[in-house]
């Protein structure tokens, strides 16, 4: 087959391969060529040229943590993000019922902390704002759900499962198995509808690839293959939550999956909104309680060493801070058996890890664990007045989500968003990590956008040192934004000269402040076209 060649110029591309560059050429999918417009031009006479008057050009973005179908269905379905009381909650579930009549009424991302009336739904209220229907309304954290009548009583067991609440949200088992129930009332059909909204509307964002993050309490299998079967230009990479006991029973898990890693939301533990975070020390706003583990260190342990033996990625979703030492604990069981560069070759993840202590950041970086996290959560619910001050205290609230002291520790960082709990927004998600509610606790831009390009491959098992680059030899997938003034910026707290200064080289980004977020323009993966404004 002939080669073919594309010559983008009049651009601005952010390379650490030449950061001046304002032209880059394509071939056949592979970035060929980044420079100056004249060389490039001279260099490649016969390729088809493409003038893009100005825009940026950086490497597209990958989100490390997404609930396809889930998302889908608050594009497609009942949205209560945003909601802002429990009257406009079930004004907005009425107006819903009376226009749809599905089996199931499926809505997500209600948040009591954020109403007058500060407290959630009941299952009565439920049942008048849509009488006699199956109704499953998770909290915004996804951990926690309120169900309706007509749903409780199609789940017989559902009196005796721990979590269970007659009026109030169910919670840990009770909330696993209303989840698996109402899933099993979606139709194929919703299903489908739900993925294409959910891939078209990352794609718009450019994003070119995502790891889905599956398992038996959230998506259900039956899904999971549905959207690994999809066709559609935003590369899926499939993360199946299931613990397994040895390297033989992982092996069969990725096969019949069809995963491309045993982790995800493998769980130890809930969330902080839902008092489900594994704590060491009770929650501020609940006397006594812990919240929940859901793994102990021997399970965690068999999984890791299984699937490190069987050469298969693992990881596990940890929020509280006794989760993620106990699934550390377990990490030094297995490099205790196995030895530290078995375990770190396979780049095993922690989901989440909003809690990481000096000791659980110098054990992560030596054992090469990546931190998959999720910036806007501290955008959200951080700082000293938010939700997590509020279940945590104030003090406790400011350690949470320290990407600072990860990164300088060698932890390596991976963003995602977990949708539909937080949009997919790639360039406030930068923002959030950047302008932490704990300042000490941001990073540089630079690094951010590392985390959520270079860094998101590294997690997903791509090292080949280039994919998240626009460096030559790297796969052909950038994003192309029309923006404004781009510049070499740091928190003030890790400002360091030489990466402000012109001379350094430093390739530069868009503003990360209050300035208007880029439009994207066009979004490309290996050199196919993904979005087209």
């Amino acid at each position: 087959m002939p080669v073919s060649t594309q010559l983008l110029v009049g651009a601005r591309i952010y390379s650490s391969h030449a950061p001046d560059a304002t032209s880059m050429a394509v071939t056949d999918g592979i970035v060929s060529w980044v420079g100056d417009e004249r060389a490039a031009r001279a260099l490649h006479p016969g390729a088809d040229v493409v003038d893009l008057d100005g825009a940026f050009v950086a490497p597209a973005f990958v989100d490390t943590h997404v609930h396809i179908t889930a998302l889908g269905l608050n594009i497609v379905g009942l949205d209560l993000v945003g909601v802002g009381s429990l009257r406009e909650c079930l004004d907005r579930l009425s107006s819903f019922a009376h226009l749809h009549r599905d089996a199931i009424i499926w809505g997500h991302g209600w948040d009591e902390t954020t109403w007058p009336e500060g407290v959630p739904p009941t299952t009565s209220q439920l049942d008048e704002a849509a009488p006699g229907r199956a109704v499953y309304l998770s909290r915004v954290d996804a951990h926690s759900a309120v169900c309706s009548t007509a749903l409780r009583q199609s789940i017989a067991s559902l009196p005796d499962a721990a979590g269970y609440s007659p009026e109030g949200p169910l919670t840990v088992e009770a909330h696993h198995a209303a989840r698996t129930e109402a899933r099993s009332l979606l139709t194929t059909r919703q299903r489908s509808a739900a993925r294409a909204a959910a891939l078209d509307a990352i794609a718009s964002r450019g994003v070119v690839a995502v790891h889905e993050c599956g398992g038996p309490d959230i998506s259900g299998l039956d899904d999971f293959r549905e959207l690994l079967a999809t066709s559609h230009g935003v590369e899926v990479r499939g993360y199946w939550g299931e613990a397994v006991a040895d390297a033989d029973e992982a092996r069969h898990l990725l096969q019949s999956t069809g995963a491309h890693a045993l982790g995800g939301d493998l769980f130890i533990d809930g969330s902080v909104g839902s008092h489900t975070a594994w704590l060491g020390e009770p929650y501020a706003d609940q006397s006594g309680s812990t919240g929940k583990s859901y793994l102990g260190v021997a399970e965690i342990a068999d999984h890791i060493r299984a699937c490190t033996v069987a050469g298969i990625q693992s990881g596990f979703h940890v929020i509280g801070d006794a989760a993620v030492a106990a699934a550390l604990d377990a990490f030094a069981l297995v490099v205790d058996e196995l030895g530290g560069p078995a375990v770190a070759a396979l780049g095993h993840r922690l989901e989440h890890a909003e809690m990481m202590s000096d000791r659980d950041v110098a054990r992560m970086a030596s054992w090469g664990v990546i931190a998959s996290v999720q910036p806007v959560f501290d955008a959200l619910w951080g700082g000293t007045e938010g939700l997590y001050a509020r279940r945590l205290g104030a003090e406790r609230a400011l350690t949470l989500n320290p990407f600072a002291k990860a990164a300088s520790g060698g932890v390596p960082l991976a963003f995602g968003s977990d949708a539909p709990v937080t949009p997919v927004e790639p360039w406030a998600m930068l923002r959030a990590a950047v302008h932490h509610r704990a300042p000490a606790s941001g990073i540089s831009p630079r690094a951010a956008f590392s985390a959520a390009t270079k860094g998101a491959w590294r997690a997903g098992g791509v090292r080949d040192g280039v994919a998240g680059t626009l460096n030559p030899g790297a796969p052909a997938s950038y994003a192309v934004w029309d923006v404004g003034e781009l510049v070499v910026d740091a928190p003030k707290d890790s400002v360091q000269r030489w990466s402000t200064d012109p001379r350094s080289r430093v390739p530069a980004l868009p503003r990360l402040d209050d300035a208007p977020a880029p439009v994207l323009l066009r979004s490309v993966h290996r050199g196919s076209v993904v979005y087209e404004r």
